[in-house]
């Protein structure tokens, strides 16, 4: 049944066919391009409520995958506490069936605010609300594909807090 979905679902992709949202396979699927987000929260983020982001993207399609842009609404229980729209300055190459790193994407809004964020970090997860991704199949000069309204439950998800520019008064 799966290798049913994913035959139609590449059929789909080559011919152009219309779908109502070209994540809808993807979400059926519980194929998740999305995995291990890292969340940097640092002084400057409880200041200036941004965190800065990477990611493990995955390529679940038998060809080379190059993503150009990412846009996220990501939170916990349908409440929204980052978004962010970010273009590649140099596009990721994800191998076909691999995986590749996203890179520290910056200054990603809190969009509940810094400290109202931070009861979250516990949980160790978040939940992909939408996300869209502009990508290529077979390298840069390949197949244009737009993936919209894709969900994602519970990607595991690590907050590594650093205030390293805090010191102690000694006087």
């Amino acid at each position: 049944m799966l290798f049913g979905y994913l035959l139609f679902f590449l059929a789909a992709l080559v011919s152009g066919a219309p779908t109502s949202s070209t994540g809808d396979l993807v979400n059926a699927l519980s194929i998740g391009p999305i995995s291990n987000i890292t969340v940097d929260i640092s002084l400057n983020s409880l200041i200036n409520n941004v965190v800065d982001v990477s990611f493990t993207v995955a390529n679940f399609i038998p060809a080379e995958l190059t993503l150009d842009r990412i846009v996220v609404s990501a939170g916990v229980n349908n409440t929204q506490y980052a978004s962010f729209d970010h273009t590649f300055s140099e596009p990721v190459v994800i191998p076909f069936f691999g995986h590749a790193d996203s890179g520290m994407i910056e200054n990603v809004p809190l969009t509940q605010g810094a400290l109202a964020s931070l009861e979250i970090v516990p949980l160790g997860y978040l939940d992909l609300l939408n996300t869209s991704m502009a990508a290529t199949v077979s390298g840069q000069n390949g197949i244009p594909w737009n993936l919209t309204g894709l969900t994602q439950d519970d990607v595991s998800t690590t907050y590594q807090l650093t205030f390293a520019n805090l010191k102690e008064d000694e006087s």
